[in-house]
């Protein structure tokens, strides 16, 4: 999918800028499995953050190849992990989900050219 520069990639480009930074910049527990379970992670941005009662689950684009489907119980050290890759879980989503994945890949491409 081809950016536009709309409203709508703004805000998202926004809000995925404020994910990979507290993605990456605290030691939350989120941060931690990510780095044990991806070590070759350079970036990260969380493209979906479902509260649920005991559980929170987090879709997360690692680099530019992975999607990572996340959930970390709230009650114990418990977490499990799910990998994908971007062409399958592209598959059957909708406009602003492709836009926000599309934004998400070009600011990884951003963050892969400063290492």
């Amino acid at each position: 999918m081809k950016l536009i520069g709309s409203k709508t990639e703004q805000d998202i480009r926004i809000q995925l800028i404020q994910s990979n930074r507290w993605l990456l910049n605290s030691e939350n527990r989120l941060n931690k499995v990510l780095k044990s379970v991806y070590p070759e992670m350079r970036t990260a941005y969380t493209l979906n953050w479902i509260p649920e009662q005991g559980e929170n689950v987090y879709t997360i684009l690692i680099n530019d190849s992975i999607i990572a489907t996340i959930e970390l119980d709230k009650y114990s050290d418990r977490s499990i992990v799910e990998t994908t890759t971007v062409p399958l879980y592209l598959h059957g989503r909708s406009k602003r989900h492709q836009i926000q994945l599309a934004v998400a890949l070009d600011l990884v491409k951003e963050d892969m050219q400063k290492y």
